[in-house]
């Protein structure tokens, strides 16, 4: 009954923080150099798309060259048809023609590359400017995105894990989070996915997000009881609870580790945080008695 109400406390009173704000003539100026931007972009699509165009265009050129080539050459065998000297002037205008061609598409290949990378370029620019207008924790988040885009993530589910527990530990929560989310998007029925719901909550409750990350560590301890986490989500919760005035559901938290994992370095934790805040109770009792 007691794992029960706790439970629904846990994954009732979540609720997301309130955006930032910023200054009237910030938030104009950003938006004014988000649509320079935006229309750089559009300007480079067009050219990136012209250039592509040039290239699709040349490529058949080339191909039919080459079989000019190959068609002179079959000439030379054939003398009966035209004397040898003809055939190897008609040959080498054709290998010219190759090369000219070949460079063309070179170059026009090169343009794209260069294109594209403007484009990237100014893309993300346009990201991170657009989520400054919406406040710095967005900003942060565009930066996040930007790094974990980079990031050369590992194809094994381990691997992937401890690329986040090693971001979290870094102190780069933003994009620890994001990791821990990709990885439950890949693995969401994977045993570890218990792991990766904890280290969301936990790059919240590093923030001192308290109601994000009661939402996650709730998922812990309602579908990954067994999981390595679930005492410490336990144990994190309580202090949520405390720190959100809710001393009634951070004693049951404690308790709850005490009784469901009595041999984990959180139940001793917690068994140290009940006393305290059963002292800060009777404390605050012997005050009330005081003052009738």
């Amino acid at each position: 009954m007691r794992a029960m109400k706790l439970r629904g406390a846990l994954l009732a009173g979540v609720a997301l923080a309130a955006a930032g704000c910023m200054s009237t003539s910030r938030g104009r100026a950003l938006e004014m150099r988000v649509d320079k931007l935006t229309s750089d972009n559009e300007q480079l699509t067009a050219q990136l798309k012209e250039v592509q165009e040039k290239l699709a265009a040349t490529v058949p050129k080339i191909d039919a060259k080459i079989a000019e080539v190959a068609k002179a050459l079959d000439s030379l065998d054939r003398a009966s048809r035209r004397s040898g000297a003809d055939a190897t002037v008609q040959l080498q205008k054709a290998i010219e023609d190759v090369a000219q061609l070949r460079g063309q598409a070179e170059e026009y290949a090169h343009r794209i590359d260069e294109l594209e990378a403007a484009l990237k370029k100014y893309s993300d620019e346009t990201d991170l400017r657009f989520a400054e207008i919406q406040g710095p924790e967005a900003a942060k988040a565009a930066l996040a995105r930007r790094k974990f885009e980079e990031l050369n993530k590992p194809a094994d589910k381990k691997a992937f894990l401890k690329l986040a527990e090693d971001r979290l530990n870094a102190g780069e929560l933003v994009l620890a989070r994001q990791l821990y989310a990709d990885f439950i998007k890949r693995w969401g029925k994977d045993d570890l996915a218990g792991e990766a719901h904890y280290g969301v909550g936990e790059s919240f409750y590093r923030e001192d997000k308290c109601r994000e990350a009661l939402a996650e560590f709730g998922k812990v301890v309602s579908e990954y009881a067994r999981s390595k986490s679930a005492p410490n989500a336990y144990l994190h919760s309580a202090e949520c609870f405390k720190k959100l005035k809710m001393s009634n559901e951070s004693r049951l938290a404690l308790e709850e580790v005490i009784q469901n994992y009595p041999k984990t370095p959180a139940a001793k934790e917690a068994k140290l945080k009940l006393a305290e805040l059963r002292r800060g109770k009777k404390g605050n009792n012997n005050s009330k008695g005081k003052g009738r």
